[in-house]
């Protein structure tokens, strides 16, 4: 069993060499203490605190609702339950933009409030300015192209991104200019296999996909998609590990029947 002071924790430089080596990165979303603990012994790499808590945690129909200080609370449980991971946290919609100056305070916000490890923000060239502020700050930045949940308005769907070559040569673009601004990984969601594979070998940062194929030096999916808390959603990028809706309902409705049958407690629970 180890202890706090030989875990060997997971940086933003460890994914680099990770991506070296050619070994996957691991990512899950977390959004408080206990699942992120669970997933933190089991060995993942890396934890989101994903502005999809909005979605799964609030039950918001997007991510936009989402503010700076619920994402803060988020993360602060998140980052108690850690002792390996690397920490990722969403800067979330409206707070980085409007400009860089609001942009490096959201991001300098998190850090300090949350002893998070990294900020993660979606877009590409429109957000460049706002990126190279960030890591002149010290602070590392995640990147996010393809599907950006944020700009759900705009595209007007969630549908696979840069499937048209005009749009995916705006991506491998933003992909080099997101490297060359300083992040240290992106995250591809929901873009065609070939073109997250071709991107994926350009960088020599690592990217992390969701519905992006298998090329990507790492994965991500939200918790409670991939454990089945939530059985509404399901994509075709999504494998699900668990059916945790059924046998939370399942166990529920047995401790019902057992408080109801007098079974419940017994003599034996009984002091």
């Amino acid at each position: 069993m180890s202890t706090h002071k030989d875990v060997k924790k997971i940086t933003t430089n460890t994914l680099l060499k990770m991506k070296a080596a050619g070994e996957k990165i691991s990512m899950i979303t977390a959004y408080d203490y206990s699942f992120a603990r669970l997933f933190d012994k089991a060995g993942i790499d890396v934890v989101l605190v994903g502005d999809s808590a909005s979605n799964v945690m609030a039950g918001n129909e997007t991510t936009l609702s989402i503010t700076l200080e619920q994402m803060i609370y988020h993360a602060q449980c998140v980052v108690r339950g850690i002792d390996r991971s690397l920490v990722v946290v969403d800067l979330p919609f409206g707070s980085y933009q409007s400009n860089p100056d609001i942009a490096v305070a959201s991001a300098i916000r998190i850090m300090k409030e949350t002893n998070g490890h990294s900020v993660k923000l979606e877009g590409g060239a429109e957000v460049i300015d706002s990126i190279r502020r960030i890591v002149s700050a010290g602070i590392p930045v995640m990147g996010h192209l393809g599907l950006t949940p944020q700009s759900i308005y705009k595209f007007g769907t969630y549908t696979v991104r840069a499937k048209e070559e005009m749009e995916a040569e705006k991506l491998r673009k933003d992909a080099l200019l997101l490297q060359e601004a300083g992040c240290y990984a992106i995250v591809l969601e929901k873009i065609p296999a070939a073109l997250a594979r071709e991107v994926s070998t350009s960088l020599a940062i690592p990217t992390i996909g969701i519905g992006a194929g298998n090329a990507c030096d790492g994965q991500v999916l939200v918790m409670h998609d991939m454990l089945g808390i939530n059985n509404e959603f399901k994509p075709r990028f999504l494998r699900q590990y668990l059916n945790l809706e059924q046998q939370v309902t399942g166990a529920v409705q047995q401790y019902i029947r057992d408080v109801k049958s007098h079974d419940f407690p017994n003599e034996g629970e009984s002091y």
